[in-house]
């Protein structure tokens, strides 16, 4: 009995502490749901795990052969990096294949998943500067794989094109509307940034192989950013201010080829083909021999042949035809109105050869030699 009440007391005292419960106070949904300017969540620390990890675990990745000597020189930063987390990092150039694993000293259980995704983004063309980001707790990253999106390869190298745009421009400026880095090559887009720009790269690069020109989802981007300035728009839709395009599926040639013409409905069947027999009955065939059947063949035969050998003599005779001669254009006569008058060119170059090229004539010589004596007369 005792142990009955007892039992029914406790019931109720937890009841009691039930109802007695904190009501929480009325506050604003979109208050709960936003996350404040400014938080920043606080970095994990030693303290927070002093006994450290009880097993060791490790991830290993393939790297092409064209990023060997690339590694071979980033290696050295890239353990250092790795080891002031407690990660061991190994490069076997022979297998071509990077390895990381945990030691005895690593606090952090998550840092070896941002290791492995470190070795993904170095084997996926991306520079150790922006790689080495990932091991910040606020940065992320995506490998989007778009090789198997297109199965026919120009179409798909034509994708690829239109989402790096002319000289790069397309894609940087999606880097710039989503903070994030994005490094396309080969079947793959990787990218590195916050969380937010990381899901709206994803659904660009699958627009883009889809198809959907870029541009139009960069304008909606651009649109986005303008409204989260405004702290009124963060709590409603932003569905009115967004724009809407139409996909129209315009085809090039409106007219087919090949046009079928649709033949007129009879209910009649069409009449029946004549067999070989009814043939040869009309033509009167049917009723000569076996001997004269023959003959008539062997004459059509030997017919073919002799026009077949006419037409192959015709074209070989065009050989020996010779080629229209082109009429003899004789030279016209010199007119006498343009004839060259020899004796008056050579009367002209014996002048220029007895003067010097700006000496005086001989008046003009006389003349002056007259002007100098006088000017010595006067003198005296």
């Amino acid at each position: 009995m005792a142990s009955s009440q007892e039992r029914s007391g406790r019931g109720a005292g937890k009841s009691e502490v039930r109802r007695q419960k904190p009501k929480p106070e009325n506050r604003d949904e979109s208050e709960l749901l936003t996350v404040p300017d400014g938080w920043k969540e606080p970095a994990f620390s030693k303290e927070d795990n002093p006994r450290g990890l009880l097993e060791e675990s490790s991830f290993a990745t393939l790297f092409p052969k064209y990023r060997e000597a690339y590694l071979k020189e980033c290696w050295p930063l890239v353990q250092k990096a790795l080891n002031e987390h407690h990660v061991n990092a190994t490069l076997d150039l022979i297998e071509g294949s990077m390895t990381v694993c945990t030691t005895k000293k690593t606090f952090d259980p998550y840092i070896i998943i941002r290791a492995r995704d470190l070795i993904k983004l170095l084997a996926r063309s991306v520079s150790f500067e922006q790689a080495v980001r990932i091991l910040q707790d606020d940065v992320a990253c995506d490998i989007i794989k778009i090789g198997s999106l297109v199965r026919n390869k120009e179409r798909f190298v034509k994708r690829r094109q239109r989402l790096i745009g002319p000289k790069g421009s397309t894609l940087k400026a999606l880097e710039l509307l989503t903070n994030c880095y994005i490094m396309v090559q080969g079947n793959t887009v990787s990218a590195i940034g916050p969380f937010s720009g990381l899901k709206e790269v994803r659904k660009v690069v699958l627009d883009t192989m889809k198809n959907i020109h870029p541009i139009y989802n960069i304008k909606t981007l651009m649109i986005k950013r303008e409204l989260a300035k405004d702290s009124e728009l963060r709590s409603q839709s932003w569905e009115r201010f967004l724009p809407q395009f139409k996909h129209k599926n315009v085809n090039k040639r409106k007219e087919p080829k090949k046009k079928t013409v649709k033949k007129e409905y009879t209910p009649f069947p069409p009449p029946q083909p004549e067999s070989q027999i009814d043939k040869e009955l009309a033509s009167g065939e049917y009723f000569l021999k076996a001997s004269q059947k023959k003959r008539q063949k062997m004459e059509a035969i030997k017919a073919k042949q002799a026009e077949a050998l006419s037409k192959r003599q015709e074209e070989r005779n065009k050989a020996f035809i010779p080629p229209k001669e082109k009429p003899v254009v004789k030279p016209k006569e010199a007119s006498t109105e343009t004839k060259i008058d020899v004796a008056a060119i050579k009367e002209k170059v014996k002048k220029a050869k007895s003067k010097k090229l700006g000496a005086l004539t001989a008046e003009e010589v006389k003349l002056k030699m007259e002007a100098d004596e006088k000017k010595k007369k006067k003198k005296k």
